[in-house]
């Protein structure tokens, strides 16, 4: 953009500015600079995420675009027991997660979790980043949460994929929980770190037990809660 007098300056840099323009001090407005738009048009430029391992070059208008669905860009922290503002690539963040987080790491596509509380009345919402798995050269996260759905609290097991939601749909898994010769079984596929633990909770894309039914399975006078919740994962041919 530019001010009445010619002077141009990005939009970028217009609100450090405070809207008036450093040459003249003229106030900016909303001049488009329509000579350097059509320069900015014919220009071709990297990938911000180019250190990540993207080698694409994009024309500028369509630039932002590319970068917001780059599959080079760096994932979130997936640790969900705390808003952890980590980034990285998968290799860091499951050095990060063993590292600063303590998550337990497990070999294999198999499981046998046992989550044991003994107030679990409580406990009206909680969130558990349980294990992450290494399998099929891939890691998988698994997460235990407590919360309200409406009035009836419950409990949700679900395996996020560390990685993009086109590569984790190539793998399915099951979660099954059970006790008093009663069980549970869920199937599914996992779910992206792309979307957070809270979309995929929210969205009850897991496997979901009533409170009462979790005391149910734990057995005794149901006043402690020892669920224990076993699970596969599998490559899809």
């Amino acid at each position: 953009m530019q001010c009445s007098n010619g002077h141009t300056l990005c939009s970028g840099c217009k609100p450090r500015v405070h809207n008036r323009c450093p040459t003249c001090r003229h106030e900016l407005g909303n001049i488009r600079c329509l000579a350097l738009e059509k320069v900015a048009a014919s220009l071709e430029l990297p990938c911000k995420y180019q250190s990540f391992g993207c080698i694409g070059i994009y024309p500028y208008y369509s630039k932002l675009k590319h970068e917001s669905q780059c599959s080079y860009r760096p994932y979130s922290c997936p640790y969900a027991g705390s808003e952890c503002t980590v980034i990285g690539d998968i290799p860091y963040l499951v050095a990060h997660l063993k590292d600063d987080h303590k998550v337990d790491m497990h070999n294999g596509s198999t499981f046998n979790h046992r989550y044991v509380k003994s107030n679990p009345h409580e406990v009206e919402n909680a969130t558990w980043m349980l294990t992450v798995f290494s399998c099929f050269g891939e890691y998988f996260c698994l997460h235990f949460e407590a919360f309200q759905l409406g009035i009836s609290p419950v409990y949700i097991a679900f395996l996020r994929f560390m990685g993009d939601d086109n590569e984790a749909k190539n793998y399915s898994y099951s979660l099954e929980v059970g006790g008093n010769g009663r069980k549970m079984i869920w199937q599914g596929v996992p779910r992206s770190i792309r979307d957070s633990h809270r979309k995929v909770r929210d969205s009850f894309d897991g496997l979901i037990i009533q409170r009462n039914m979790a005391l149910f399975f734990s057995g005794g006078d149901r006043k402690e809660l020892k669920l224990r919740v076993t699970g596969r994962i599998w490559k899809e041919q």
